[in-house]
């Protein structure tokens, strides 16, 4: 009897996330986090993990079909990444958790009467995660700083996400960081203001 309330034999749902997102999609989700701490637990280190549509099916029961219709809105609210490799090629998956994080948190916010008493759900990080474009725009807006993001993502890219020698922990600092470095560079003059700049200092020698 104990065997059948196992961990392993149910599916672990938030029902707000599946209100938000879909129960399907919620419910994929939920098993593809289920895999990625099973590959965590076995040396896996840069989030990327694979799993196979009949490996799906038979843990969830959602078919080839409904699983592509499921990977499409997980997608598009930005909470998995999705490519294929190897050969023969397998598809892998990579949960972006900061922004399941972020969902999660803004339905607590609106749902009064949850358990946690709306105090935020706290990110502990396994490994660092890269950020996604979209992700650095939004806190770039939240924050008000102008900062482009392409710019950012594109520094840190070709660094491999490397602050000096060592990788990076947290790429929100790592925005603040940039944003501090932006206000202490001395901002460019026009060329009339230079120009009306160096008439004046001219004036102070006559």
């Amino acid at each position: 009897m104990k065997h059948l309330l196992s961990s392993t034999a149910f599916i672990v749902l938030n029902k707000q996330l599946a209100k938000k997102i879909g129960l399907n999609p919620a419910i994929l989700l939920s098993d593809l986090i289920s895999k990625e701490e099973y590959f965590i637990s076995n040396g896996m280190t840069d989030g990327w993990f694979f799993n196979t549509e009949s490996n799906i099916e038979e843990d969830t029961t959602l078919n080839s079909y409904m699983q592509r219709k499921c990977i499409r809105v997980l997608k598009q609210e930005g909470l998995i990444e999705v490519k294929r490799k190897g050969i023969p090629a397998k598809q892998y998956f990579k949960i972006n958790e900061e922004q399941v994080i972020q969902i999660l948190n803004n339905l607590s916010i609106k749902n009064l009467t949850t358990i946690n008493n709306n105090k935020e759900i706290k990110l502990k990080n396994k490994y660092f995660k890269k950020p996604m474009i979209h992700q650095i725009e939004f806190y770039c807006k939240e924050r008000n700083n102008n900062i482009d993001a392409n710019s950012f993502y594109d520094f840190y890219e070709s660094k491999g996400w490397m602050v000096g020698k060592n990788k990076m922990k947290d790429w929100k600092a790592a925005v603040r960081n940039w944003e501090s470095r932006e206000k202490k560079k001395p901002k460019k003059m026009s060329k009339i203001d230079s120009q009306l700049s160096e008439y004046l200092k001219g004036k102070e020698y006559l």
